[in-house]
C-alpha cells in the first residue's frame, strides 16, 4: 500500500539518512530514460520541501540535460528513490522538479556549504519536492553495506586540473545530443578518498 505526503515528514529524514545508496530518474521528450544510482553520502535534506545532492562528473550528464529538457519555471522533473535493505522494509520516493546549480552559478555559495565537496565535483542539483511516496518494500532483499568505492574519488584526484577542465568543457551534449553546460572549475574537495 502506498502513502503520499505533501513534504518530508522527520521519519522520512531519518529513513534517508541511513541509506547508503539513492536512485535518480529523470526523462525527456524523445530521449532514454535515464536511471543513475548514487552514493558518497552526497544526498542533503535542505528542508521538507526541498533536497539536494552532489554530483561528480561521470560518463555522462543526463540527469541535467532532462532536467533542462523537460524544464519550466520551477525545473525539469526528477525522481529519487531510498530502499531500506535493513529493516523495517520500506521504498521512498521522491518527486519533484530540479535545476542543476554549477560552481559559476549564483546561489553555488549557498548550496555548497551543505557539502563536502569531492575531487571531480562537477554540480549540485537543486530539488523542490513536489510530493513524496511510501511504500511496503516488502519485495526488497535484505542486504549490508560494506564500503564505499573509492575509485571515482582517486580518479577525479589524480587529475591533472587542466586537462579535467579542457575535458569538461568538451562535455556539452548527452548520449541523446541535448545540451548540457559544462562546469567551469576543477574542484580539487575536501575528502581524496
Amino acid at each position: 500500500m502506498a502513502d503520499f505526503f505533501d513534504t518530508l515528514t522527520d521519519k522520512h529524514i531519518a529513513m534517508i539518512a541511513k541509506q547508503p545508496v539513492f536512485f535518480v530518474a529523470t526523462a525527456a521528450p524523445d530521449a532514454r530514460i535515464n536511471l543513475s544510482p548514487k552514493g558518497y553520502n552526497a544526498f542533503r535534506v535542505l528542508a521538507p520541501d526541498r533536497v539536494a545532492y552532489l554530483d561528480l562528473a561521470g560518463s555522462g550528464n543526463e540527469t541535467h540535460a532532462h532536467l533542462v529538457a523537460d524544464a519550466n519555471e520551477n525545473g525539469g522533473r526528477i525522481t529519487l528513490m531510498f530502499c531500506n535493505f535493513d529493516r523495517p522494509a520500506l521504498i521512498l520516493r521522491i518527486y519533484g522538479r530540479g535545476r542543476a546549480v554549477l560552481p559559476q552559478d549564483a546561489g553555488w555559495e549557498d548550496l555548497a556549504q551543505h557539502f563536502t565537496l569531492l575531487p571531480g565535483t562537477r554540480q549540485i542539483f537543486d530539488i523542490a519536492v513536489e510530493s513524496v511516496q511510501t511504500s511496503c518494500g516488502w519485495g526488497v532483499p535484505f542486504m549490508a553495506y560494506e564500503a564505499e568505492r573509492p575509485t571515482l574519488k582517486k580518479a577525479h584526484a589524480q587529475s591533472d586540473p587542466v586537462q579535467w577542465e579542457a575535458k569538461m568543457a568538451e562535455r556539452t551534449t548527452s548520449i541523446d545530443g541535448l545540451p548540457t553546460r559544462p562546469t567551469d572549475r576543477y574542484i580539487a574537495g575536501e575528502d581524496a578518498g
